[in-house]
């Protein structure tokens, strides 16, 4: 596999799965890492950056959520929805910090764009949140290759 071609399906994994298809961006990239396909940190930014626009699609879902949470598609259930909410409305934008949590996280984006919040505020929570997580990811590709 070509080097564009690795960062190429990092990425697309890693915005996949902050969206509403069930693809694991953390199984590509701990095995790139594993393998020595490309340089550990660059394929922790493009998971990072793949993934946090992947976050920012259900941002811009949560700024229509009233016209769409009834279709079929939509990627959160009313109910995880609702938790979400309460949840979002105890802790705040910090609960952005854990946008990469399965169930629940795609769930705090949306609830993030229905909040209207602050677009640039919620793209540095988020990917905070989600560099931290890949981190943690390639140290584990790193540690497995060793």
């Amino acid at each position: 596999m070509t080097e564009l071609a690795v960062y190429t399906a990092l990425f697309v994994s890693a915005f996949l799965a902050a969206t509403v298809l069930p693809v694991t961006s953390e199984a590509v990239l701990a095995g790139l890492v594993a393998a020595g396909q490309g340089d550990p940190m660059l394929l922790l930014g493009v998971a990072t950056v793949g993934n946090t626009l992947g976050s920012a699609v259900n941002w811009l879902l949560g700024r229509g959520i009233d016209a769409l949470r009834d279709r079929g598609w939509f990627p959160v259930s009313r109910e995880r929805y609702d938790q979400a909410s309460r949840t979002f409305r105890r802790f705040g934008a910090w609960t952005l910090l854990f946008a990469w949590l399965p169930l629940v996280g795609d769930a705090f984006t949306l609830v993030a764009g229905a909040a209207r919040m602050h677009f640039g505020l919620f793209l540095a929570l988020v990917a905070l949140g989600k560099a931290a997580r890949y981190t943690a990811v390639v140290a584990a590709g790193l540690w497995a290759k060793t």
